[in-house]
């Protein structure tokens, strides 16, 4: 015997509206309606883009009236916040939306073999590439991600695990709050002040500026991993403790796995805060056209700086070195992009599988 199974018809509109609900397809119709009407006053009534939208927005506010004669004040209100909150979302990625399109259409013609591939040494004018400070950017990040992230993730377990809100963790917190709010040309100027103690002055090195990103990181890591360490359940850590195994086994089997997507997270998100730092770079590692491998000789071009030099000190012709500007742009945009893709995978992997 087979068995038929038929769809609820929905109800018609008159039924709907003796039941105080408006039609299911009219929140979708008015924003379609209040879109169409904005393209057609740009294409027509030669309205700026700004103004359309302004308008569109505001014929989408027919819904929660539409609601409050049909539905009631409590359904119209919540339509209301929702429209809000919708246009909320949509005004923040407006300038988001625009610096992403400026820089893509600006940077992507110059995205090409040559450009990746080849340094600003000996070129003049037209030519060379970001080789020397891509190369730059990814050795100092990631001696900066060396640095800070064990100090931040030993920090964190001191104050999750080991502190127990004591004196000394009391002030480490304070301290961290403190250096989360340092600005970027304070890590560069105690980074060179540092060095500056050995060498001397006029120093500029790669890993001076090393240093400079990880002061900035250090706060960003122990904050990040001091939550994902607080969230791992107590329950946890008592089945191993009633186990017999050690405090530190407990920390090292049991509760840095559990957290581990959350701590590379926000590792991730610190590389972010600082792989765009320009201001403690230009002080303590400096500005080179040839490219330089080693962190502990000479000077190190970075993306950032040389976005900075390139804009700022374009030389004559200008629009060469301003389009390489805007190509090393993109790239920077790209790296963070990958970086967040990388986070998000690693972050899938590790956590338990209950929460893929």
């Amino acid at each position: 015997m087979t068995t038929t199974l038929q769809r609820t018809p929905e109800p018609d509109l008159q039924q709907q509206l003796q039941d105080h609900q408006l039609p299911t397809y009219l929140p979708k119709a008015i924003i379609a309606g209040a879109a169409l009407v904005g393209i057609a006053l740009t294409v027509v009534g030669g309205l700026s883009i700004a103004q359309a939208v302004i308008v569109a927005w505001l014929l989408t506010w027919a819904l929660p009236i539409a609601s409050r004669v049909v539905e009631g004040g409590r359904k119209a209100a919540d339509r209301t916040v929702t429209l809000l909150v919708s246009s909320a979302f949509g005004l923040a990625l407006i300038p988001l939306g625009s610096i992403l399109t400026l820089v893509v259409s600006r940077g992507g013609p110059q995205l090409n073999a040559e450009f990746l591939t080849y340094s600003m040494r000996n070129v003049v004018g037209e030519g060379g590439g970001i080789y020397h400070a891509l190369v730059g950017t990814l050795i100092i990040t990631a001696a900066a991600t060396v640095i800070s992230v064990p100090i931040g993730l030993f920090t964190a377990i001191y104050l999750v695990e080991y502190g127990d809100g004591n004196r000394l963790s009391r002030w480490i917190t304070f301290l961290v709050d403190v250096m989360t709010g340092i600005p970027s040309i304070v890590a560069g100027l105690f980074a060179y002040a540092l060095f500056v103690i050995f060498f001397g002055e006029g120093i500029r090195l790669g890993i001076g500026g090393a240093v400079a990103l990880a002061v900035l990181m250090v706060p960003i890591v122990v904050r990040a991993c001091e939550e994902m360490l607080k969230l791992v359940p107590n329950e946890l850590r008592e089945a191993a403790f009633a186990l017999g195994v050690p405090k530190w086994r407990t920390v090292v089997k049991v509760v840095l796995p559990t957290a581990i997507s959350g701590i590379v997270t926000g590792v991730t998100l610190a590389i972010a805060r600082v792989i765009g730092e320009t201001a403690p770079l230009l002080i303590i590692a400096g500005l080179t056209d040839s490219v330089n491998f080693n962190l502990f000789s000479e000077r190190m071009t970075t993306l950032p700086v040389f976005t900075y030099f390139s804009v700022k000190f374009p030389g004559v012709p200008p629009e060469a070195s301003i389009d390489r500007g805007w190509g090393a742009a993109l790239v920077l945009i790209i790296i963070v992009m990958v970086l967040n893709l990388i986070a998000r995978a690693v972050s899938y992997f590790f956590s338990p599988k209950g929460e893929r």
